[in-house]
């Protein structure tokens, strides 16, 4: 069963249609990058996904539970109890970290375990000292965001994710906002939770990063999935789109 489907999705505003007739699987483990020019729907696919965006066609389903669907023309959701599990399926990283500026970095991480999962506090707050641990932070959980670096302030925010233990993590960007040190940084993090099998969807722009940990990559242009495939199909493929693209990112 695949852990995330999304059936002929579709997305516009005012009037521009940004996803057209988009499909696609996510099984469990697996890792997706979805690569392409600005403006090709990318990061709009990434939270419709997530039920950050409304779909105007199409179904959102968490391993075979509908998430989200278009029926005569009408958007339905899940709500209540069916709506926080299909959540507890998915973290979300965001390019601009979004932490709480006016908690420190462990409350940071404990606030939705404890509160949306009601999870007991002891033991949220030994997976957070442990996840914190991992990004290499132990020193940092009394610091408030203000006081991070803009990597220090992406790992945390990775930890807040994996603290809900989530079987799908997605990736929007996580490395935009930050310069080429702070992305390697951020980039070592990410390939360490590979280890983990948790399924991830990455939206990215670093190319090297995407070919060596995708499973599977989507390449996409004006709102459509151009080009899908292994690593070495999409980046080798003989696709006029695909090679202007490539080609821009090297100048």
């Amino acid at each position: 069963m695949n852990l995330l489907e999304m059936k002929h999705i579709r997305k516009s505003f005012d009037g521009l249609e940004v996803i057209r007739d988009i499909s696609l699987e996510v099984k469990k483990g697996e890792i997706l990058s979805v690569i392409g020019p600005s403006g090709s729907g990318k990061s709009t696919l990434l939270r419709c996904a997530v039920m950050l965006e409304t779909i105007d066609a199409g179904e959102i389903s968490y391993l075979g539970e509908r998430a989200a669907w278009v029926q005569d023309g009408v958007y339905h959701t899940v709500k209540g109890e069916k709506a926080r599990q299909v959540r507890s399926n998915f973290g979300l990283v965001f390019q601009n970290f979004n932490l709480f500026p006016h908690f420190s970095v462990l409350q940071n991480i404990m606030d939705a375990p404890v509160k949306n999962q009601k999870r007991p506090k002891g033991e949220v707050y030994e997976e957070a000292k442990e996840l914190l641990r991992k990004m290499g932070l132990s020193d940092k959980e009394d610091a408030y965001p203000y006081q991070l670096s803009g990597g220090q302030a992406q790992r945390v925010a990775i930890a807040r994710a994996l603290a809900l233990n989530p079987k799908i993590l997605f990736f929007d960007e996580p490395t935009s906002a930050l310069d080429p040190e702070l992305t390697g940084e951020v980039l070592r993090v990410i390939r360490s939770l590979a280890d983990l099998h948790i399924a991830m969807v990455i939206v990215t722009h670093e190319m090297n990063f995407a070919r060596e940990i995708s499973d599977e990559i989507i390449f996409m242009d004006k709102g459509v999935v151009a080009l899908q495939g292994t690593p070495d199909e999409v980046f080798e493929a003989e696709h006029g789109r695909m090679r202007e693209f490539l080609g821009k990112l090297k100048h």
